[in-house]
């Protein structure tokens, strides 16, 4: 597996500007260990000039890393009812893509009249050598391993896949160990990993189309009680995977040295979780 941070860890809670500059996220996953940087609309995206869009590139670059993924539109993290409207103009999104050197572009699919632009999206996307992938996530189309399966199928675009994040898959109350790993393997593009903790009083909660209202707790990703990680590595291991495994937790940091110290220890955990299989 290859290690990406998100920008994700450095975000506003409007998903929309990061508290920390790129080229300080940048550094900080260079220092660390890491590979790669998924990029998210926060850092850069459709509403970026193309100067600037090649700046990021070069400074991705220039640190010894890839860009792992693009989200270049602020709909499809926050996740709301204009997340699939890029699939109707993806131009501006696969242009962004290639700026930044990097052929995997997550979108957003929230009902079944979504999945017609999907594949001509993913037509498009092909015809530049792109992907699209779309994250295991709540309120969409990606909630349940069965359905997504009946979706990819019938999207059936060998260059459109799924992101793998288990807290998602857990919050929505399905399996996310090595039987699901296996079911989604040919479809695998990426992995996220964020952890939560389930309680019917927790602060924070989700929507879900399949179970309601979800609440749970934040957890980082190194406290019990949350995702089984010890099955995660162990499906993970099982499929051979070895594509990019991305930290993409919401910590909303707003200092550098914050982001330095939860990088490393990031880093620190998924070894330890690698070497104990």
């Amino acid at each position: 597996m290859k290690l990406s941070l998100s920008v994700r860890i450095a975000e506003s809670l409007s998903k929309t500007e990061l508290f920390i500059p790129f080229a300080q996220i940048v550094s900080i996953a260079a220092e660390a260990g890491y590979e790669a940087i998924c990029i998210r609309a926060s850092a850069g995206g459709v509403n970026t000039s193309n100067d600037e869009l090649k700046q990021m590139r070069d400074c991705v670059q220039q640190a010894g890393l890839r860009v792992s993924m693009v989200t270049a539109d602020f709909h499809v993290p926050l996740n709301n009812e204009h997340g699939p409207e890029s699939l109707q103009n993806i131009g501006p999104t696969l242009d962004v893509a290639e700026l930044l050197d990097c052929d995997l572009v997550r979108v957003c699919l929230k009902n079944r009249a979504d999945i017609s632009h999907a594949r001509g999206a993913a037509d498009q996307a092909a015809d530049r050598g792109l992907r699209l992938a779309h994250q295991c996530h709540t309120s969409s189309l990606f909630e349940e391993v069965e359905p997504m399966l009946e979706v990819l199928h019938e999207i059936d675009r060998p260059n459109f896949g799924i992101i793998y994040e288990p807290a998602n898959l857990m919050v929505c109350g399905q399996p996310y160990d090595e039987s699901t790993l296996r079911a989604l393997k040919p479809f695998l593009l990426n992995a996220y990993v964020q952890n939560h903790l389930l309680d019917p009083s927790g602060p924070d909660w989700l929507n879900t189309y399949c179970r309601g209202e979800v609440q749970f707790h934040h957890l980082n990703l190194w406290e019990e009680g949350g995702v089984d990680f010890a099955s995660v590595f162990a499906g993970l291991q099982a499929i051979q995977y070895d594509g990019y495994f991305t930290i993409h937790q919401a910590q909303g940091i707003e200092n550098v040295g914050g982001a330095k110290r939860f990088a490393q220890r990031c880093v620190e955990w998924q070894r330890e979780q690698v070497k104990n299989q």
